[in-house]
């Protein structure tokens, strides 16, 4: 059976990002933590290399940037206060870039995120960063949900293999596609990679 329209297309929402110029870049937890160790993603420096592409562009752009990292305590793979859980040196943050510390997957979840974006006047998002279906799916619907446009770049973003619950393994491929998927039926436009999104 072929794929059906998306609720989207149906509700005659956006399907094209706005500029970078006009937008935000999110970078959701671009940290050590899926690099090395326990929680390491497939995919995870070709992603990075796209992080850091976005960066330089959105910078170039005038863009606002903010980082967002997740700290979950000393010890875990998320201690901020750590290299560990530190954000990686290919998208480090320069002065003046907002830094944001969560502890839930939703980056707007008890942070200043949407306070720091009504500052801002911007309602156009470019959003990547780790892990797909975790805090880039949770922070690109709760941002629609509050009335933002949010484009999340598919090459920037990656996850790992997750166990299924009704039987074998899924696939990290699997588990980012279906994410990104799910994502695009609704709740963001989603871009093959960040060549799609506009100057």
């Amino acid at each position: 059976m072929p794929a059906r329209p998306t609720l989207r297309s149906l509700l005659q929402l956006p399907t094209e990002p706005q500029p970078l110029s006009k937008s935000a870049l999110i970078l959701i937890d671009c940290q050590n933590t899926y690099r090395e160790g326990v929680m390491q993603l497939e995919g995870v420096e070709p992603a990075l290399k796209e992080c850091a592409a976005l960066l330089a562009r959105a910078r170039d752009a005038g863009a606002p940037v903010i980082h967002i990292q997740h700290d979950a305590g000393p010890g875990s793979p998320y201690d901020t206060k750590a290299h560990i859980g530190s954000i990686a040196d290919v998208v480090a943050p320069k002065a003046g870039e907002k830094v944001i510390t969560k502890a839930y997957p939703s980056s707007f979840e008890k942070t200043d995120l949407d306070a720091e974006l009504k500052r801002l006047g911007v309602t156009d998002l470019v959003i990547a960063g780790f892990m797909t279906h975790v805090c880039v799916n949770s922070t690109s619907r709760a941002a629609f949900n509050l009335g933002y446009r949010p484009t999340v770049v598919a090459s920037a973003t990656a996850t790992r293999s997750l166990p299924n619950p009704i039987g074998d393994d899924l696939p990290a491929q699997e588990v980012h596609e279906a994410a990104l998927a799910a994502l695009a039926d609704i709740f963001a436009i989603v871009v093959p990679d960040g060549s799609k999104v506009p100057a």
